[in-house]
């Protein structure tokens, strides 16, 4: 109770302002970290339990493409359920500031167990070991931090949460960008004649030592390492804001009382309605770190010249849709939020669960470009990576539809005194869509590593269910009422 009540020494409402709050910087900023360091540990995970997963003694020790991406899928599964333990924590005991710090530690020794892996004792064993304290403290701090920006606001400045949580998620997709960009680089670039990392060799010598001709130049620790320190810069800034945030303290036992009386959990029981079709979001969505990338190692990846920057240079497989999804996220949502939405808006009345109701059609219309791009690849062709691309765009203006609308519509929705409890079964909604690709993927398995479907059935397949999730989300959003809770100043 110590650390509890220290806590009183900070401020434990919202200021009363028309601006913004003091503390939603030091958020951005630690929320822009944090995700550098997930998703660039996602983003080169499969690749590196398929191609590159040795034993200490330097024996190849990889998983089949399948498992692998059924793994993956349960670690995403995994990351996402523990945000329950985290809501609980936050909002009954800890308050959301010192869950956050706890499970951030917690988070930091996930990932020294992966840059660390390989030197001694069983590669897998390490790799299941940081992937669990991964997604532990990842899973943990999920809720708290995005219901942690909602406190920071009162019904002074309410207008203001729309906005912010825009560049919540903007920050969200710029750590993933740059961790894109750089994480699955320092995974494979070699010291080859012409390429980008043979440039950089001579640069980089003092740090990596000598490399051979295509050696790789700096491996399996430093892609795993960079997203560990950026993790303990995320949880660094964020303490450094501690003084300028709400600290709304946590409810003590009466917290379950409350909680779980029949009054309080009638309006988790009407959001779940709206989750139950978000888990078919995510069980498509995340496959873009899986089934798109292995798609993508069958694609010309040679850049269009004309690309600023990138033209004429080719990308890793890894790196396809790890740097065009957040590159079009941060790209598509000033483009919905200052252009479409209020185009549309002169027309109906754009709610958030219209918006949601456009984004499945959206989702489905690009499965259906790589599931025809599949069948291109099945006939013994090599399409350029644009039609991946072109799918992926789709894919991300989906997800600003679904998910960025969904994560406010959640916490608005949401009862006063359970702001991070519902949160957390927001993100549920990630973990039980990975979770039915992962069951599905295992269920495919065959027992030398193949599937039952081959990609292009597998990839159809998907596209059916969220064509029809689409049609029935349809009539559910036309009848559910909303009810708006915010904190008073």
């Amino acid at each position: 109770m110590k650390e509890i009540n220290c806590m009183s020494s900070f401020r434990n409402k919202p200021l009363q302002t028309k601006g913004l709050p003091p503390g939603i910087p030091y958020i951005i900023g630690n929320e822009a970290a944090e995700r550098f360091s997930f998703y660039g540990m996602k983003s080169i995970l499969l690749v590196f339990m398929t191609t590159y997963l040795v034993q200490p003694d330097g024996g190849l020790d990889t998983f089949s493409i399948k498992e692998a991406e059924a793994w993956n899928h349960l670690f995403v599964a995994s990351a996402y359920f523990f945000p329950i333990v985290g809501g609980i924590l936050a909002d009954a005991f800890l308050g959301k500031y010192l869950t956050i710090i706890i499970l951030s530690l917690v988070y930091c020794l996930g990932h020294a167990s992966l840059a660390f892996m390989g030197y001694s004792g069983d590669t897998r064993m390490w790799l299941f070991a940081g992937l669990a304290l991964i997604a532990i403290g990842s899973g943990g701090i999920k809720p708290c931090v995005s219901s942690h920006v909602g406190d920071q606001f009162s019904s002074g400045n309410k207008n203001l949460l729309s906005k912010v949580f825009g560049w919540f998620y903007f920050s969200i997709n710029l750590g993933a960008f740059m961790s894109g960009l750089l994480t699955p680089f320092l995974l494979e670039a070699r010291n080859s004649i012409g390429s980008f990392g043979g440039k950089i060799y001579p640069y980089m010598e003092f740090l990596v030592g000598e490399k051979k001709q295509d050696e790789i130049i700096f491996g399996v620790h430093y892609a795993f390492g960079l997203p560990g320190v950026l993790m303990a810069l995320a949880t660094l800034f964020f303490w450094l804001g501690r003084k300028d945030f709400a600290h709304i303290p946590p409810r003590g036992l009466i917290y379950f009382r409350e909680t779980f009386s029949i009054k309080s959990l009638r309006p988790i029981f009407r959001l779940t309605l709206i989750f139950s079709f978000v888990i078919m979001f995510w069980a498509l969505f995340d496959q873009i770190g899986t089934t798109w990338q292995i798609q993508a190692r069958s694609l010309d990846r040679v850049l269009p010249e004309w690309i600023p920057f990138f033209g004429g240079k080719e990308m890793l497989a890894s790196q396809v849709a790890a740097v065009w999804n957040p590159l079009f996220i941060l790209i598509l949502i000033p483009v919905f939020s200052f252009y479409i939405y209020p185009f549309i808006s002169r027309f109906i009345n754009l709610t958030a669960l219209r918006k949601m109701s456009i984004g499945f059609w959206v989702m489905g219309f690009a499965f259906a470009i790589v599931s025809v791009l599949q069948h291109f690849i099945d006939i013994g062709t090599f399409p350029s990576v644009g039609w991946q691309i072109l799918g992926c765009f789709f894919l991300t203006a989906s997800e600003v539809m679904i998910s960025i609308t969904c994560l406010e519509f959640a916490y608005t929705q949401a009862p006063k005194n359970m702001k991070s409890l519902v949160m957390a079964f927001f993100l549920l909604t990630v973990s039980l869509g990975n979770f039915l690709t992962s069951q599905v993927k295992f269920l495919l398995l065959e027992s030398d590593g193949s599937s039952k479907m081959n990609e292009s059935q597998e990839l159809w397949f998907w596209t059916f269910l969220i064509l029809m999730t689409a049609f029935v989300f349809r009539y559910v959003a036309r009848n559910y009422k909303t009810v708006e809770h915010l904190h008073e100043a």
